[in-house]
């Protein structure tokens, strides 16, 4: 199966594969959203099945969710888990210091509060993530409906104090209405090309009426787990200053990630 992949899905399922192996029996885990934390779902569903793992999930998305409980895993919320051993999740772009941008798939809410609520967080990411500074991929900014356009008025503003290159807000759409959250909201992506300084962008953003969260994850993820499209994975973890490096080969079998190669 693997054969048939791209590299870079080849990368992001290498990554997947082996930050599943962080996953011990017991655990109740958060699972990310988009197309990298879909491998790990599908990698843990495979150790459920194969291996017998038993882990309760607590997902940030619902389609999230949908996968996880259609692969086997035992799906609970984070009101029953109430604090979890260990998040893995995917990450838009990351940088040396192991910040990032998320939202791309519109989940950067439930995927914060799950994040900020482990003992661990891993990020898993093919090597294209990897920045030198944050900013390159817009930042997912998700805002209440009610006076969205005075709150994009209010961001656009405050950026022209902020250390960015760019400062335009749009709002992000599905089709030809707006993009709807999970909890119900908009996203309003800002094109910022660069962001010198993202904590302190962090917290101004925050601070505005109408803003429910943004994107940027500063000083919660602890790991990160790099696929390369040649199976080739690095694991950075910023707690204990260490690089390690692994190779995985690929197996042609008919398998649980199948859906996923089409």
């Amino acid at each position: 199966m693997t054969g048939e992949l791209s590299p870079i899905d080849k990368a992001k399922f290498v990554a997947a594969k082996r930050a599943a192996d962080f996953v011990e029996d017991g655990m109740r885990v958060g699972l990310g959203t988009g197309s990298t934390a879909a491998w790990l779902v599908r990698c843990l569903g495979e150790m459920v099945r194969d291996e017998g793992l038993k882990i309760k999930g607590v997902p940030t998305s619902t389609r999230t969710a949908e996968l996880a409980r259609d692969v086997g895993i035992d799906v609970i919320s984070l009101d029953e888990a109430r604090w979890l051993d260990l998040t893995i999740d995917g990450a838009d772009e990351f940088d040396g210091d192991l910040n990032l941008i998320k939202g791309g798939g519109g989940a950067l809410l439930q995927e914060k509060i799950v994040a900020t609520a482990s003992d661990q967080m891993v990020v898993i990411a093919d090597i294209g993530k990897e920045v030198e500074t944050l900013g390159n991929f817009p930042l997912p900014v998700e805002v209440i409906p009610f006076g969205w356009q005075t709150t994009q008025a209010l961001i656009e503003e405050t950026l022209i104090s902020m250390d960015v290159l760019g400062r335009s807000a749009t709002l992000r759409m599905n089709g030809d209405t707006p993009f709807i959250t999970d909890e119900g909201n908009h996203i309003l992506d800002l094109h910022l090309n660069r962001i010198g300084n993202a904590r302190q962008l962090a917290l101004v953003i925050n601070q505005m009426p109408g803003v429910v969260e943004n994107g940027l994850f500063i000083d919660i993820c602890d790991t990160v787990v790099i696929g390369y499209g040649d199976g080739r994975v690095e694991l950075r973890d910023i707690n204990q200053g260490t690089v390690e490096h692994d190779r995985l080969d690929f197996v042609e079998s008919d398998n649980l990630f199948t859906d996923l190669a089409d």
